[in-house]
């Protein structure tokens, strides 16, 4: 499926600031399921300095540094993703599925920071252990039995809603409220995940549901690594596996690496800022038609 996004943000500062440094998540994923055809960043004011990085999961990000100073600050990027869908689980195993714990000797030095700090005496929040282990009961140590219970369970224990503003909650947290937004159950699946050994990271990009939603958001998933497999997406907020209509705009192990803008000003004291935002998304039909989709929606994170 081919996608053309436009996302757009404005930052307005009741008196002028000084821009301090900003590190970008806007650049979709070009590689794996998702094959980046085009992408266009037009930042204003214009940066004195802007340089792309390759961050440890891969994901490219960009960092700007301004001089002078301004009472607005915009951002449009303009992608065209390609995505397609991933093969299918079962068929990656050479013999039977993963089973759990994954020994850790055996796996890719890599992804060895995605188990954010999992340990063999398993020193996590009770109640995600608890969770976890609720859902190991019946599946027989299997990796995908696990994750399919996990996502039940999570969707069984805890209210899926938008949160528009904060942080992702950690994962006790959204346990104790028994509610939360995609980011907070994304956090809650990978905390789970980690108890039984199983590397994680959370995903913040866009979902571009069918039929199309009144309003579009940024929405967060969770990613495995599945030996043989690589790493999976997984949404806990809708319920199973990701498809080609997921498009990846960064991942980490930690949420807050995976914000779309992030950055500081300086000005006068009490100066308020003010974000507004929108999402276009144009998706092609495989077969052209004059019916292609133009949605111009009100972006908040879910």
């Amino acid at each position: 499926m081919r996608t053309l996004i436009i996302h757009r943000l404005t930052y307005v500062y009741d008196a002028p600031v000084s821009l301090g440094a900003h590190r970008l998540c806007l650049k979709p994923r070009g590689l794996g399921f998702q094959k980046l055809l085009e992408h266009q960043l037009s930042i204003s004011p214009e940066p004195s300095q802007q340089q792309e990085l390759l961050a440890a999961s891969g994901d490219e990000i960009q960092r700007l540094n301004f001089l002078g100073t301004t009472d607005r600050l915009s951002f449009e990027a303009r992608s065209c993703v390609e995505t397609r869908p991933a093969p299918a689980l079962r068929s990656c195993f050479s013999g039977e599925e993963p089973t759990l714990p994954f020994p850790q000797n055996g796996l890719n030095p890599d992804v060895q920071g995605a188990l954010g700090g999992w340990l063999p005496n398993g020193q996590h929040e009770p109640s995600v252990v608890d969770l976890a282990q609720d859902a190991l009961m019946g599946c027989n140590q299997m990796a995908l039995s696990f994750l399919r219970q996990l996502i039940e369970l999570i969707q069984d224990r805890v209210k899926y809603t938008q949160r528009h503003l904060g942080p992702a909650w950690p994962a006790g947290r959204t346990l104790r409220e028994r509610i939360g937004s995609c980011r907070d159950l994304s956090m809650l699946m990978v905390a789970c995940c980690r108890c039984v050994g199983l590397p994680a990271r959370f995903v913040s990009g866009y979902q571009l549901s069918d039929p199309a939603p009144e309003r579009y958001e940024l929405h967060a998933w969770t990613e495995i690594y599945l030996p043989e497999a690589g790493w999976r997406g997984f949404d806990p907020s809708a319920g199973g596996e990701v498809c080609d209509r997921y498009v990846v705009l960064a991942s980490s192990a930690t949420p807050e690496l995976t914000a779309a803008v992030s950055g500081t000003f300086s000005g006068p004291r009490g100066t308020k800022s003010q974000m507004t935002w929108t999402i276009e998304a144009e998706i092609e039909n495989k077969t052209p038609s004059p019916g292609s989709t133009l949605i111009q929606v009100n972006q908040r994170e879910g």
